[in-house]
C-alpha cells in the first residue's frame, strides 16, 4: 500500500530551505551479504584513522544549522543531539561505526560521510500517512530499543508521526521502536535531510544517490523523491 509523506505548512514556514530526500526500497534482502556497504564502513574508518577525513563537528555549518533548529523548538542540542552529530561524535571517539544490519549500516555510512541526518521507517509498520509537524503534546512515542517505554514529545517539538503515534523525536534525534528497520524489513523508506537546500542541496542529491546505489543490488526496486516547501507531499 502506498504511503504519503507530508511536510506541514508550519514546518515549511519555520524552515523554508528544508529538503528531505526519500529513498524507498522494495523487496529488500537483509540477510544476504552487502559487500559495498561493508566496504563503505571500512573506508570511512580507515580514512579517519589515517587522518584524511573526519566527521563533521559542531562548527560545521551543516551541523550548526541543526543545533539552531533544535534550540528553536526548545531542545538543547548538546544534551539531545541530532542523529548525524551523535553518530559522528561516536565515530571520532571510538574509531568505528556500529554494525546493526545492512540497511541501517548503509544509511549510517552515507549520513556520516555527508554530514546529513538520516533515518528509516519499515513501511510495513507505518499506519496511514507520515506527517512532519510540530507535536501538540498529546502524542506517544516509544524509543528504539525500549519497547516498554512511553514518552510524550513536548508541544512544538518537530516530529514525524503517523496515525498511531510519533515516529521520531526532536525531528531526527531518535526513531521509534515500532517502525525500526531490521534485517527482516523488506519495504523501507530512508530519509536524508538538510535545512539548507540552498547551500547543501548538492550534498543531499549525492548522498541520496549513494544510498540508492548501496540498496539497489539487494532489492527489487529503488526510487528517490524529495520533500520541501515547494513539494510538501510525496507518495512512495
Amino acid at each position: 500500500m502506498p504511503t504519503t509523506f507530508h511536510l506541514t505548512p508550519a514546518v515549511a514556514a519555520a524552515f523554508p530551505d528544508v529538503r528531505i530526500a526519500l529513498v524507498t526500497a522494495t523487496s529488500l534482502r537483509g540477510h544476504e551479504p552487502w559487500p559495498a556497504t561493508d566496504a563503505a564502513l571500512a573506508a570511512l574508518e580507515r580514512q579517519l584513522a589515517d587522518g584524511s577525513w573526519q566527521p563533521a563537528g559542531e562548527s560545521d555549518p551543516r551541523i550548526d544549522a541543526w543545533h539552531t533548529a533544535y534550540r528553536s523548538f526548545g531542545t538543547n542540542p548538546r544534551r539531545i543531539r541530532p542523529s548525524v552529530d551523535a553518530l559522528g561524535r561516536r565515530l571520532a571517539k571510538q574509531g568505528l561505526l556500529p554494525r546493526i544490519n545492512p540497511a541501517v549500516d548503509s544509511y549510517n555510512a552515507v549520513s556520516v560521510r555527508h554530514g546529513l541526518p538520516a533515518g528509516a521507517f519499515d513501511l510495513a509498520h507505518v499506519t496511514g500517512g507520515v506527517v512532519i509537524r510540530p507535536a501538540d503534546g498529546t502524542e506517544t512515542f516509544t524509543p528504539l530499543g525500549e519497547p516498554d517505554t512511553v514518552e510524550h514529545p513536548r508541544p512544538g517539538e518537530i516530529v514525524y508521526a503517523d496515525t498511531t503515534g510519533v515516529l521520531t523525536r526532536h525531528w531526527n534525534h531518535r526513531d521509534a521502536h515500532r517502525t525500526r528497520v531490521t534485517a527482516d524489513s523488506t519495504h523501507v523508506t530512508f530519509l536524508l535531510e538538510t535545512l539548507r537546500a540552498d547551500r547543501d542541496g548538492h550534498h543531499l542529491a549525492t548522498a541520496a544517490e549513494e544510498l540508492r546505489a548501496l540498496l539497489a543490488p539487494h532489492g527489487d526496486g529503488t526510487t528517490v523523491a524529495h520533500l520541501g516547501a515547494d513539494s510538501p507531499d510525496v507518495t512512495v
